[in-house]
């Protein structure tokens, strides 16, 4: 099963070429589901629209079920259905669910995202949550639960712990499932924007911010661009701009930039998405390999691609089996390669967009040689 996910910049019809896209695959023969909240009533495809209100109302009446036990102890008042209104997250939460349960027997999915910057820390949420649900509650603690039915029995209350490991053991669950969907090789990345003065910027924080998720961007689309032929002055002005911008976007970008047509008016039906279908084929994701030059300087090179990265925008810093990496806005903890813990960080560089982090073996922690 392949994921397209598909972004870009705001207003720049990300619902609208995913839809496209979804039709496009369909007739020519796939089974195909779009997940989207704001794709029209019938564009030729099966959908899945997240319900943020109704799923955070099921997650928190569930939640509230469980730790009935608890929150009796505490003395606390139970909420009812009719009284709960969604907090802010929910609609994230409701689209990462989603996304997990589009997962099946299907041979392409479709995800219509948010822009740009809130689709990235989307797509980041489920590793960040995993890790700090394993740094809060780690666990190698849950091993003495064994004990609490006994020791609840012996103070004659409830172990709050009991609920809590167990809850936090289905959110790692759901979050690993998640994750798993966004770090599957068969997911790639569609990137929409308008041929204008951001768009080189929309791209350069798209293939950084990808990339330094091992996500794939296999094509990126203009969307909206205007006919060249037109008598007006101030049209065709406005329309040279957009070639102009266009040229740019082809130059900045490595791959295929596909560029669509305005239909100047709104979509009627599955006649109008076949005409902003895109022809793309599925990107590999950047690979991360380690290099091994022990034989030749006694190093090892962890190479790290990050396109359109600069030096003064980068830091990182070793802590523990992890690597604090920071590139632009972003920000990740990397878990290191087993081969990697064993060493000490010796220095860096950035080359042509490819990270190069070198390391030394640990005389005091690599295997011996006879």
């Amino acid at each position: 099963m392949g994921i397209m996910l598909v972004t870009g910049a705001g207003g720049a019809g990300r619902t609208t070429v995913a839809a496209a896209a979804a039709l496009a695959e369909a007739q020519a023969g796939r089974r195909v589901l779009l997940v989207s909240g704001d794709a029209g009533e019938s564009p030729g495809v099966d959908i899945l629209r997240p319900a943020p209100a109704a799923d955070f109302r099921r997650e928190f009446l569930a939640l509230q079920a469980r730790s009935g036990a608890a929150l009796d102890l505490l003395g606390a008042a139970p909420f009812e259905d009719a009284e709960l209104t969604e907090l802010p997250g929910s609609h994230q939460f409701a689209l990462l669910r989603a996304l997990r349960d589009a997962a099946g027997d299907w041979d392409l999915v479709v995800v219509d995202l948010p822009p740009l910057p809130e689709a990235l820390a989307l797509l980041a949420l489920p590793e960040q949550l995993r890790r700090y649900l394993r740094r809060l509650l780690p666990p190698e603690r849950q091993a003495a639960r064994a004990l609490r039915p006994m020791l609840a029995q012996l103070a004659g209350v409830p172990m709050p712990a009991q609920w809590l490991y167990a809850t936090t053991a289905r959110w790692e669950a759901e979050l690993a499932a998640v994750q798993a969907v966004v770090d599957a090789p068969t997911t790639t990345v569609r990137l929409v924007v308008e041929p204008g003065p951001a768009a080189t910027d929309t791209l350069r924080t798209a293939r950084l911010g990808l990339a330094l998720h091992r996500l794939a961007l296999d094509a990126v689309v203009a969307n909206k661009l205007l006919p060249a032929d037109s008598p007006d002055p101030w049209f065709a002005a406005l329309t040279a701009q957009q070639h102009e911008h266009l040229a740019r976007l082809r130059t900045a970008h490595d791959g295929a930039v596909h560029a669509l047509p305005h239909l100047g008016r709104d979509l009627r039906g599955p006649e109008d998405l076949a005409l902003l279908a895109v022809d793309a084929k599925p990107a590999p994701a950047p690979e991360w390999t380690v290099e091994d030059r022990r034989d030749d300087d006694g190093i090892l090179v962890w190479h790290i691609p990050l396109p359109g990265a600069v030096k003064d925008e980068l830091s990182l810093v070793r802590r523990g089996d992890e690597l604090l990496l920071a590139v632009g806005p972003f920000r990740r903890n990397v878990p290191l390669p087993p081969v990697l813990r064993r060493c000490t960080v010796a220095g860096a560089g950035l080359v042509d967009g490819d990270l190069r982090v070198r390391f030394t073996p640990d005389a005091g922690l690599w295997p011996k040689t006879p």
